[in-house]
């Protein structure tokens, strides 16, 4: 959104839409309540109800302020990523240039697109974790169109998913070890620890090291090589 469409809504000769109110109640960090009190002033309604809640709340917000001794990412119930800190963009890339479904954890997983965790025991867990988790969403938000397609897709790209989806049982996430293979610093194995925000119904996934141990180091140095590339993205000034 440029400045002076900010000014036009502020002087009110502009009215926002939809995707507008989502993303300044995101940049503004409203809370639940006052981006339903924001979109009903707008004259639009909220996320519909039965619909996977895409709201980054406070909580979240928080856990990406404060957190920053590992990448953090920010997923909805149905594994679709919002947010990320610093330090996952430094390892995984920047998460706002996926496109189509690729920001979705399950279809990542499903579609080679996810190379994370290497022993065959604990990938089946993982995956098996991640299609219970989806079931439950399924059942607790069944006006979701988006969610209907995602399900769609993921039956018809992969034998795997519709496998586990008829035979998995019931999982919670839980903590994994994964396998991280950067460009620059080389081979990282982390902790994948997986925790929910039950009032948004958020996941968040969040890889550490052990502390002092050489995966720390390496992974201190994607966080140094990270920050590099964005100073180097930034105007000549600086930053404003």
């Amino acid at each position: 959104m440029s400045a002076d469409y900010i000014k036009r809504l502020e002087q009110g000769r502009a009215h926002p839409s939809q995707p507008v109110i989502y993303a300044l109640s995101r940049a503004m960090r409203l809370s639940k309540e006052e981006y339903e009190h924001f979109c009903a002033v707008a004259g639009h309604a909220p996320a519909c109800e039965g619909c996977v809640p895409t709201h980054l709340g406070a909580g979240a917000r928080r856990l990406l302020d404060r957190l920053d001794a590992g990448p953090v990412g920010v997923f909805t119930a149905a594994w679709t990523q919002l947010a990320a800190n610093s330090s996952w963009a430094a390892l995984f890339g920047d998460p706002s240039t996926a496109r189509g479904w690729e920001p979705n954890l399950v279809w990542r997983e499903f579609t080679g697109l996810n190379h994370c965790i290497d022993d065959l025991d604990d990938a089946e867990r993982f995956r098996a974790s991640l299609v219970s988790d989806l079931r439950v969403a399924v059942a607790r938000y069944p006006a979701d169109p988006e969610l209907t397609e995602l399900l769609a897709a993921l039956h018809s790209a992969s034998s795997a998913f519709d496998r586990l989806w008829n035979s998995a049982p019931v999982t919670a996430p839980g903590v994994h070890r994964a396998l991280i293979v950067h460009p620059q610093a080389g081979r990282l194995r982390l902790d994948l620890d997986i925790l929910t925000i039950h009032g948004d119904d958020l996941r968040v996934a969040l890889f550490t090291a052990k502390p002092d141990s050489d995966d720390a180091q390496r992974l201190a140095l994607v966080e140094a090589i990270g920050s590099q590339d964005l100073s180097a993205s930034e105007p000549a000034g600086g930053r404003s």
